[in-house]
C-alpha cells in the first residue's frame, strides 16, 4: 500500500494578506507536493476566508476542541488553547448571535461596518481627557488599573466562515467592555463573574467551560461567596440586560456610564470581597 506523506495543518499552507482595509480578503498560496494535493483535494476543498484563516474538517475540528479543552482545563492561562476551544466548538452559538444581531438595527450597523477595538482606532489617551463619569473614561480607567490593553486579543484562525469569524472576533473585543459595564476587575474570581455574564448572553461553550470550571480554582470560602452572592446577580443581570452584542460601544464613550448600564439593564454587582489571593 501506498504511503502518503502527512504535513501538519498549521504547515500545510502559507497566507499572505492583501492589503485591504477591513482586514478580509486573502490569498492563499500552496506549497505541496501532488501527494499532499491529492490529500487536500479529499479532505479539505475550502479556501482561505480572511487573514490568519486555517480551514478544517469536521475531524480536525473535533480533534481541536478535545485537545484545546484538556490543555485549558489544565492551565487556563494558555490563552491560545482557550481561543482555539472557542473557536472549535463555537459553531452553532455563533450562529444564533448572528440571527440575534441581524434582528437589532444596532447589530445590523455592527455586522455591517465590522468596526475594530485596538489601540490603532480608540484614541485611549483622548479618552483619559473625557468626563469621570463617562463610559470612556471608566473604561480607559480599566485598562489602565489593570495594566492590560485592547490589542492583546487572539485573532480568530479556525472559523470556517467569514462573517461568523467577525462575530468571534466582536465578542473577543468587547470584552473589557463587558468588565468595565460590570464594575469587574481581572481577576480569577471577577473573570468567573464575567465568564457567567458571557455564557447567558452568547451561550458559547466556552464561557460554559470557564463558569462551571473555573471555580475549581477559588478556595472553599470564595466559592460560596462566588455561589451565594455573585451568581444569582449575575444570572439575573445576563438574562435581563440588553445583548452586548448589539452594542455600538464606540459610539458610547461620551456618554455616563450609569447612563448606559440603566438603558442596557445592567446593574452594579455586590460588594462583597473574596478572601483569596489568586494569580
Amino acid at each position: 500500500m501506498r504511503r502518503l506523506a502527512f504535513r501538519p495543518l498549521w504547515k500545510r499552507d502559507t497566507i499572505r494578506p492583501l492589503c485591504n482595509a477591513s482586514g478580509l480578503g486573502y490569498q492563499h498560496e500552496s506549497h505541496q507536493d501532488d501527494a499532499e494535493s491529492s490529500i487536500n483535494q479529499e479532505t479539505d476543498t475550502r479556501k482561505v476566508l480572511y487573514n490568519q484563516h486555517i480551514p478544517t474538517t469536521n475531524f480536525q475540528r473535533a480533534a481541536l476542541a478535545f485537545g484545546s479543552a484538556f490543555a485549558a482545563l489544565n492551565d487556563p492561562r494558555r490563552h491560545v488553547m482557550v481561543a482555539d476551544l472557542g473557536e472549535a466548538t463555537g459553531q452553532f452559538a455563533l450562529e444564533r448571535l448572528r440571527s440575534k444581531m441581524n434582528a437589532d438595527p444596532s447589530g445590523r450597523q455592527i455586522l455591517r461596518e465590522r468596526p475594530r477595538i485596538h489601540s490603532s482606532v480608540v484614541n485611549l489617551d483622548k479618552l483619559r481627557n473625557f468626563p469621570e463619569d463617562s463610559f470612556g473614561k471608566a473604561y480607559v480607567q480599566f485598562l489602565d488599573t489593570n495594566e492590560i490593553t485592547p490589542d492583546s486579543r487572539m485573532p480568530v484562525r479556525f472559523v470556517d466562515d467569514e462573517e461568523l469569524a467577525y462575530v468571534m472576533t466582536r465578542y473577543r473585543e468587547i470584552h473589557d467592555f463587558v468588565h468595565t459595564l460590570l464594575g469587574l476587575s481581572i481577576s480569577v474570581p471577577n473573570e468567573i463573574i464575567v465568564k457567567w455574564f458571557e455564557m447567558i448572553q452568547t451561550g458559547l461553550p466556552m464561557c460554559m467551560l470557564g463558569s462551571f470550571f473555573g471555580p475549581l480554582k477559588l478556595s472553599l470560602g470564595d466559592n460560596f461567596i462566588l455561589t451565594r452572592y455573585y451568581i444569582p446577580w449575575v444570572v439575573n443581570t445576563a438574562r435581563k440586560a440588553k445583548s452586548v452584542m448589539n452594542v455600538y460601544f464606540e459610539k458610547q464613550f461620551d456618554r455616563p456610564i450609569e447612563t448606559l448600564r440603566q438603558e442596557l439593564n445592567i446593574t452594579i454587582p455586590p460588594n462583597v470581597p473574596f478572601e483569596g489571593k489568586y494569580i
